[in-house]
């Protein structure tokens, strides 16, 4: 597998810059990735990161429109909120990169604020909250189960919000309070990838964001999340055609070994028709038509859910019962499994290192996890892993008690039962 080469800099700001030189097309990426998510927001204040990845959106203090002068170079952009970070991107021809420096470093200096553009993407928020998760069958599904896995960790509410009442009533003042204690050059990372010369970029991105000023962070220590004891179970009723499980186990941080390891776990579980879920539980017993498995890779620890529709007829307990002997089998798998899967990753690994935009996609969630060189030793890692060490993880994360199951049934069941 080639191995990725980069430099990494800091400006005097604070401002990570990580630059990947690729000339095989004459293409460049850009991210740029702020290290705050929704778990960076106060219980009272919650859907402020991902508010905020729409706001940045309606120009800057010099710029009005920030897609417009994009596009007119040919250029793409696009954005993404998580519990952990807030991250966009942009792919536009390499001869034009400065466009995309100038304009992000604007947005980095200072928005656009107003209050007719704050009460536009509120609006535009809470629509999308409607649309998504509550005019959704099985929409609110995540928002429900996260809150039973986490008890103290602001990883239970999801990026969009705790409460949209928490938007609704967003005041200009609290924008900008979160905007000037997060959005800073000393709480990001800026990566550039494709055919670039890295001499060139750093005198670049020395000229465009070398003096925007560090800033006072308003970075919190957030509570440490206990360790599960016993099973938590709940059943909510919806507007659903069938019933679904939904599960949450809990899983060492990103970074950890031991997330590598339930990472794989997830993929011996789901990835592929060959999969345990898909081959017992959808097509040998036929008791799902999706079961899945995936983890959801947060920062601090964080967890592995494991999904469910029932096929008709089925009942919870058959399901429960038929996931439970699929979980087992996890415990005859030999050496040449493994290896099998190991294989499908290492092509993945490979197929990730053929565009310019998902190899800086890949150093910048290396570097705010504190290693961009992981970008090279993540396939090595997820390599050298045991049988012994995936059945462990299996033991310790599939018990009962590491659980929080959420029934999601139709209305119907409810005024039958």
């Amino acid at each position: 597998m080639r191995k990725i080469e980069y430099q990494r800099f800091e400006l005097k700001n604070g401002l990570r810059v990580i630059i990947h030189e690729d000339a095989s097309i004459p293409k460049a990426a850009v991210n740029l990735i702020y290290r705050v998510g929704s778990k960076d927001e106060a219980p009272h204040l919650t859907g402020f990161a991902h508010l905020f990845e729409h706001l940045m959106f309606r120009g800057s203090k010099h710029i009005p429109s920030f897609d417009r002068p994009l596009e007119e170079v040919g250029g793409q952009n696009n954005a993404s909120t998580s519990a952990d970070v807030t991250h966009y991107y942009i792919n536009l021809p390499a001869n034009q990169l400065e466009t995309a420096f100038w304009l992000e470093s604007d947005r980095m200096l200072e928005l656009a604020f107003s209050e007719e553009g704050l009460e536009k993407e509120k609006s535009v928020v809470i629509e999308e909250y409607k649309q998504r998760y509550l005019n959704q069958p099985y929409g609110d599904a995540y928002l429900k189960i996260r809150e039973m896995a986490y008890q103290v960790h602001p990883y239970q509410w999801n990026p969009i919000g705790k409460d949209m009442s928490h938007i609704e009533q967003a005041t200009l003042q609290d924008v900008k309070d979160f905007f000037y204690g997060f959005y800073a050059p000393n709480n990001a990372t800026l990566v550039v990838a494709g055919d670039v010369k890295t001499s060139k970029v750093l005198k670049q991105v020395e000229k465009w964001f070398g003096d925007i000023p560090s800033r006072t962070l308003k970075k919190h220590v957030l509570p440490v999340e206990p360790k599960q004891t016993e099973a938590r179970e709940a059943t909510v009723y919806g507007d659903v055609p069938f019933p679904a499980v939904y599960k949450m186990y809990h899983m060492p941080a990103h970074g950890e070994r031991g997330y590598y390891v339930a990472d794989l776990l997830a993929d011996i579980l789901a990835y592929g028709k060959s999969a345990i879920l898909p081959q017992y539980m959808v097509r040998e017993k036929k008791v799902s038509p999706n079961a899945s498995a995936f983890t959801w890779g947060l920062h601090d620890p964080g967890v592995m859910s494991v999904d469910g529709r029932l096929a008709k007829g089925i009942s919870v307990a058959q399901y429960e019962k038929t996931l439970a002997e699929a979980f087992d089998q996890i415990f005859d798998l030999t050496p040449q499994d493994l290896e099998r899967i190991k294989g499908k990753l290492a092509a993945v690994f490979v197929m990730n290192q053929m565009t310019v935009g998902s190899t800086a996609n890949r150093l910048a969630h290396a570097d705010v996890l504190g290693n961009p060189g992981l970008i090279n030793e993540t396939p090595e890692i997820y390599q050298s892993i045991s049988l012994k060490e995936v059945k462990a993880a299996a033991e310790q994360i599939l018990a009962p008690t590491n659980c929080s199951t959420l029934y999601y049934l139709p209305k119907s069941d409810s005024a039958s039962s």
